[in-house]
């Protein structure tokens, strides 16, 4: 039986545009009609009322470590992977990527196996799995273990990429592995993005030329852009055609900095990500790492040796931080948001507008910008 209902009384950012006192109609999971109250009303006798709300597309966070009180690293389970998800769907976020921080081959596999369940078993959001490592730079490690870093092998990058019913996300240090690498990791179906890098310019661009996709947490992990080396930021910022991922908590990257990314990078190659730790959707600020503690402080998140050790911060605070420290309208921070991460993850025919035929992935917002409302796959959320 159909299932139809229609979202009314909302200023809705579409893809061509905001609409004010409009109505999205949902038919069975997916975006039916952008419309009007009326018009809605002709199609269904379920009208919700948003009260003006702001409606956009379901955030979709490509970088997420853990939520909940649950780290993927120390809980790579199918049931971790709904805590996280569940934590992080009451700030918006409706499609994210577990993340997997650099650990041993065995951890990598059950991760990998957790997310292959998870999807399967039809857990809200998730859309595979980013694996931030071992692949990386000693030089550039923050809080990641070097003891794990390693150069895969042919076996390995065969286990890496061994998701079969989501997408892989690798972050690597492509001076690290090489440029033959990158391309066997792309060629086995992996994104591949170059993140806790000391590589140089050239390298970089190696890594560019090999298939290299985008770049994990600009600015943060990677070598610096200078006058006579432009290091990894700056073959990130010169390049036309990779996506930056920035962690906009005004802590990792100061907010002039990102917008000289901005305004480097062409519109729609930056995304916000949230690198988001356990503390998210949780009570305690603190969670075991390697076997260490780590604590948020006034929601900064750094180990003992006084490395920043992922964040605190969840979607919705970055759209807000996005549009009041960096001065971008409203509607380019909800892009960062959904659109430019569906775009990255090659899912925009799928998600991240609110436009006929795509999934009712969707978050209503009031004027502060907190959320109200979430919907993945036009199912509400609950609590």
């Amino acid at each position: 039986m159909s299932t139809v209902f229609a979202l009314v009384n909302a200023r809705v950012f579409t893809a061509q545009g905001l609409m004010e006192d409009g109505a999205v109609v949902v038919r069975d999971g997916r975006i039916a009609a952008i419309t009007d109250r009326a018009d809605a009303q002709r199609q269904t006798d379920d009208l919700r009322d948003l009260g003006g709300a702001w409606l956009a597309p379901g955030f979709i966070d490509i970088q997420v470590n853990g939520g909940g009180g649950v780290l993927f690293n120390n809980t790579p389970t199918a049931q971790g992977i709904d805590v996280i998800g569940r934590a992080h769907r009451r700030f918006g976020t409706t499609a994210f990527l577990p993340t997997l921080i650099s650990d041993n081959a065995r951890t990598m596999r059950a991760a990998i196996d957790a997310t292959r369940d998870a999807i399967a078993g039809g857990v809200d959001g998730v859309l595979g799995i980013h694996l931030e490592g071992p692949y990386l730079a000693p030089a550039r490690k923050g809080t990641h273990d070097a003891q794990q870093f390693r150069v895969p092998g042919e076996d390995e990058i065969t286990m890496a990429t061994a998701l079969d019913n989501g997408i892989t996300l690798m972050t690597v240090a492509p001076e690290t592995i090489g440029p033959e690498r990158i391309a066997a990791l792309v060629a086995r179906g992996a994104i591949v993005a170059a993140g806790h890098t000391a590589g140089s310019y050239e390298q970089i661009r190696a890594g560019l030329e090999a298939g290299l996709r985008g770049f994990t947490h600009l600015y943060n992990a990677m070598s610096p852009l200078q006058g006579r080396e432009p290091g990894a930021v700056g073959a990130a910022m010169e390049d036309a055609d990779s996506w930056c991922g920035v962690i906009a908590d005004g802590v990792h990257v100061h907010p002039a900095s990102l917008r000289v990314a901005l305004a480097a990078k062409p519109r729609g190659k930056v995304l916000l990500v949230t690198d988001a730790m356990p503390m998210v959707g949780a009570d305690s600020p603190s969670f075991d790492l390697y076997g260490e503690t780590i604590t948020a402080v006034d929601g900064v998140v750094r180990n003992a040796a006084g490395s920043l050790a992922g964040s605190a911060l969840d979607m919705a605070t970055a759209v807000r931080n996005s549009v009041r420290l960096l001065g971008l309208p409203l509607e380019e921070a909800l892009r960062m948001a959904a659109l430019y991460p569906a775009q990255f993850l090659k899912l925009e025919h799928e998600r991240g507008s609110i436009a006929p035929n795509l999934r009712a992935d969707l978050v209503a917002l009031d004027d502060d910008l907190q959320v109200i409302q979430t919907w993945i796959g036009g199912v509400a959320s609950v609590g």
